[in-house]
């Protein structure tokens, strides 16, 4: 077995352990910008940018914003011009 400093790469990961994956990323964010080390939050976030644009790539539309949730999407909802 080869060894992976940076982790399985995001093309290679299950539809199941991408997912698992990013959540597990998104839980831990906020201890490694506070507590991590520079070194750890770089490599935090290029593993974060790594398995999110895969995640992006695989369900794309997952990832969209709820129409509603955008001011264009509003003013159209209230019959407003966008």
């Amino acid at each position: 077995m080869s060894h992976r400093p940076d982790g399985i790469p995001g093309r290679e990961l299950s539809d199941a352990a991408l997912v698992r994956e990013v959540r597990q990323l998104h839980r831990t964010r906020h201890a490694t910008f506070l507590q991590g080390s520079e070194d750890a939050f770089e490599t935090h976030t290029r593993r974060m940018m790594e398995l999110e644009r895969e995640y992006l790539r695989r369900f794309p539309d997952a990832a969209s914003p709820d129409p509603r949730r955008t001011r264009a999407g509003r003013r159209r909802a209230a019959g407003l011009s966008a």
